[in-house]
């Protein structure tokens, strides 16, 4: 399925290994990793290409599914499932529809969520005219081609998603390895700078930066020591924090970005890095003070430029504390790709017994 700006495989949990060695084995085979091209399986040679969806019906009362993500690497053997993806998720609620895991409502579906990556929850709502998933509509997103449906995504307290706390470090502003950084995690844990600070504008091209090999290195540095002061240990293998180049808008948004996942600078911009960047551009002193253009009041639209375009993170703000954002929302997009089996070696698994 496509989810966004991703796609991948999507799997009912009970058609998997339930020993999670054997899971991720299966998993790197179905991909075709560790391979730069991916060329023995179904990935597509690219980080947002290379991610699995695992998806069952929820046990927790009030929540109607729980879907976990899986982040695979072309060249890696690892399988990570310790961060979430905003844009895989929209492809949770149909991939359920469509598989029988939940039923359509009525001529839209509203479904709760639960990211087990992150124990997050969300209620994402979809279209079901005449009891079937609708893939056709107006709805464009930057960085997936044509229109589509609309999916609605509402996140529910995303503050801390993987990190303590929505500021892990205490501050909003620090100075880490000499580059003045906003470490924040609402959604995603991120580490955000002025791309002036790194000698970059900032509107470079996502292949330009991908392969500045210099850039790469001197953000991983910097990435390692961020790791560290936001509590997250040692981040080598992990794919968190995600880096994140700021610059002043330019088409009319809010912001400017160019966010690397974390080795590759991304085509758009990760969901969750969207809604965390909204968020640093609303609290004041953060990296993006003085940078960002923001409409006021309660409830502000943030335009987050990125390669391809553009994407608006709703924030409802707490009235009673402008800097604490109560409320996140989205549109994506998603789209059914194809059903059926991925042949695997029989030397990985031979299946669950009938």
């Amino acid at each position: 399925m496509r989810g966004g700006t991703s796609k991948g495989p999507f799997f009912n949990e009970a058609d998997l290994p339930t020993d999670l060695a054997t899971r991720d084995r299966v998993l790197l085979a179905v991909m075709g990793s560790p391979d730069k091209r991916q060329i023995d399986g179904l990935g597509g040679a690219h980080p947002l290409t290379s991610k699995v969806g695992i998806v069952r019906r929820s046990e927790m009362p009030g929540v109607d599914l729980d879907f976990l993500f899986a982040q695979l690497q072309p060249e890696l053997d690892k399988v990570d499932t310790t961060p979430n993806c905003g844009n895989m998720l929209a492809a949770v609620v149909p991939f359920a529809l469509e598989t029988g895991l939940a039923a359509p409502q009525g001529a839209t579906t509203t479904l709760r969520v639960l990211t087990r990556n992150t124990n997050m929850q969300c209620d994402i709502t979809v279209q079901t005219p005449d009891g079937h998933v609708a893939y056709a509509g107006d709805a464009r997103i930057d960085g997936a081609p044509g229109t589509a449906a609309p999916i609605a995504i509402q996140f529910l307290e995303t503050a801390g998603s993987i990190c303590a706390g929505l500021l892990p470090t205490g501050h909003v502003r620090d100075v880490i390895d000499g580059v003045e950084v906003t470490c924040i995690d609402n959604g995603m844990p991120l580490v955000l700078f002025k791309a002036a600070d790194l000698g970059c504008t900032g509107y470079e091209s996502a292949a330009d930066l991908s392969a500045d090999v210099e850039l790469k290195a001197r953000l991983e540095r910097l990435r390692l020591a961020c790791g560290h002061a936001m509590g997250l240990g040692d981040v080598s293998a992990k794919n968190y924090p995600k880096m994140t180049l700021i610059a002043p808008p330019r088409a009319g948004g809010s912001m400017c970005t160019r966010s690397f996942i974390p080795h590759v600078c991304h085509d758009a911009i990760g969901v969750l890095a969207a809604v965390t960047v909204a968020t640093a551009c609303v609290l004041d002193g953060s990296v993006c003070a003085g940078m960002a253009i923001l409409p006021g009041g309660l409830t502000q639209t943030v335009s987050v430029e990125h390669p391809t375009g553009e994407f608006s993170v709703e924030l409802g703000l707490d009235p009673n504390n402008p800097q604490s954002v109560t409320r996140a929302a989205l549109l994506r997009t998603a789209r059914l790709l194809m059903r059926g089996e991925v042949m695997i070696p029989a030397s990985v698994w031979k299946g669950n017994p009938p």
